[in-house]
């Protein structure tokens, strides 16, 4: 929890606005909106809406859909409070969003809907995405591929080698 209020604290030093704080929209696993603003979560990846992923049977299933679900029933009406704390390179709004205390990226993380994202997040959620892997939660007792890598993948139309399951 107090790295919680670190990320806040470092949010709203980096930031000039109020927090936004209302009804989120979800609009992908990593992406919510907020009277009318998008927000991308700070430091994690979910993946694709397209993509598909393998249950723990080998069943595929649109996991890029599941998290976004999962986000959505999990947030359900309870208000968000979101700081941004920068935007990405296609200068979308990029925030550290909240529910009740609880960091929605680290709940993405910890539950196996996301990734933490080093390039971006400085580890912020390594230990959330080890205890996941370690006890199967969510995407990890299946297979898939990391979102990033999905990503790369569509640019090279599929003949990149990162395109196998995880």
């Amino acid at each position: 929890m107090r790295w919680l209020v670190g990320i806040f604290l470092l949010a709203t030093s980096a930031a000039e606005s109020e927090p936004l704080i209302g009804r989120a929209s979800i609009v992908d696993g990593d992406t919510l909106e907020i009277h009318g603003t998008r927000i991308r979560l700070w430091g994690v990846d979910a993946p694709e809406a397209s993509q598909l992923c393998r249950d723990d049977d080998g069943k595929h299933f649109r996991c890029g859909a599941k998290a976004a679900n999962d986000l959505d029933a999990f947030i359900a009406d309870r208000p968000v409070t979101c700081v941004e704390v920068g935007q990405d390179r296609y200068g979308r709004s990029v925030g550290v969003c909240a529910v009740e205390n609880i960091d929605l990226a680290d709940w993405l993380v910890r539950n196996g809907l996301a990734f933490n994202s080093p390039q971006y997040s400085r580890s912020a959620y390594a230990d959330a995405q080890r205890d996941a892997e370690q006890n199967e939660r969510g995407l990890w007792a299946g297979s898939f591929v990391m979102p990033w890598q999905f990503r790369a993948c569509l640019r090279n139309r599929g003949r990149a080698s990162k395109c196998s399951d995880h």
